[in-house]
C-alpha cells in the first residue's frame, strides 16, 4: 500500500516542516501542498526570491533536511490533486472529525490511500472533506479533543504504515 499525504491549509511553516520529517521517517510516499499552505522552496520558484528563502528556511528548521528527501509537489488547487490521484487508484481519506467518521484505529487500508490534512484552527473545509472518500478521526479521551496538525498527522501516519515498518 502507497501512502501520500495531502497538506491543505496549513498555516505553519513549522507545521508544514514536522510533517516533513514524519513522513520520511514512515516512508511516505510523497507531499503535496495545496491551497495557501506553505512549501519548501522549489526549481522555477514564482514566489518572491526572499519570500521563498525565508519560508524555505523556516520549515528547514522542524523539517530538518526531509524537505529533500521526501517527495512533494505544490498545487494550490486540491481539487485537481485528488482528481488525479483517484485516478490512479488512490482512496481519498480526510483526517478530521466529522458526523461520518471512522475510527481510524479502526481502520484497515486495502488500497493506496492519499490522506488529507486541513488548517490549524478550523480543520479541513467543506470543499476537501466532500471530495474524501472516508473520513478517519483519531479517538480522543480529553475535553477538548482536539490535536496539532503535525501531531494528528504523525499519529495517523503511524498507525497507517505500521504493519509496513
Amino acid at each position: 500500500m502507497k501512502l501520500v499525504l495531502i497538506l491543505h491549509n496549513i498555516r505553519s511553516t513549522h507545521n508544514a516542516g514536522s510533517l516533513l520529517r514524519s513522513a520520511d521517517g514512515f516512508g511516505i510516499e510523497k507531499i503535496y501542498f495545496t491551497g495557501y499552505t506553505p512549501y519548501p522552496k522549489k526549481e522555477n520558484d514564482e514566489r518572491l526570491p526572499h519570500l521563498a528563502a525565508k519560508i524555505d528556511n523556516q520549515i528547514h528548521k522542524t523539517a530538518l533536511g526531509s524537505e529533500n528527501t521526501v517527495a512533494w509537489e505544490q498545487n494550490t488547487a486540491v481539487e485537481d490533486v485528488i482528481n488525479h490521484l483517484r485516478k490512479v487508484g488512490f482512496v481519498i481519506a480526510a483526517l478530521e472529525q466529522t458526523k461520518e467518521s471512522q475510527n481510524l484505529s479502526e481502520y484497515t487500508p486495502s488500497k493506496n490511500l492519499a490522506m488529507i490534512l486541513g488548517n490549524e484552527v478550523e480543520g479541513l473545509d467543506k470543499e476537501a472533506l466532500s471530495l474524501a472518500d472516508i473520513h478517519l478521526e483519531i479517538p480522543m479521551k480529553g475535553k477538548k479533543e482536539s490535536l496539532n496538525v503535525a501531531i494528528a498527522g504523525s499519529i495517523a501516519m503511524y498507525h497507517l504504515t505500521i504493519n509496513s515498518l
